[in-house]
């Protein structure tokens, strides 16, 4: 399922709920100064609460800014890290 979503999240198997949550997800990291409430909305219309999309966006917002950091420094995943989206 990890590989499927990693893939394209828009084809793998989710539920509406994860989809909906992904494309929160994919808004946040790559249009991030377009995000309104209605983006909140719409996602306490699948049941997150304003627990779970605090936790949602400040997870997202992490990895976002971890990733940069690598980026930046230049980082290099480790010798035995797994391609993300391959299956060995």
């Amino acid at each position: 399922m990890v590989h499927a979503v990693v893939r394209d999240w828009r084809q793998a198997p989710l539920s509406d709920a994860d989809r909906a949550l992904c494309a929160f997800g994919a808004k946040l990291t790559h249009d991030q100064h377009t995000c309104e409430e209605s983006d909140l909305d719409a996602l306490r219309t699948h049941g997150f609460d304003d627990r779970a999309l605090h936790d949602a966006t400040q997870v997202i917002a992490y990895f976002n800014y971890i990733s940069r950091v690598a980026d930046a420094l230049g980082l290099e995943p480790e010798a035995s890290a797994q391609e993300w989206g391959r299956v060995s």
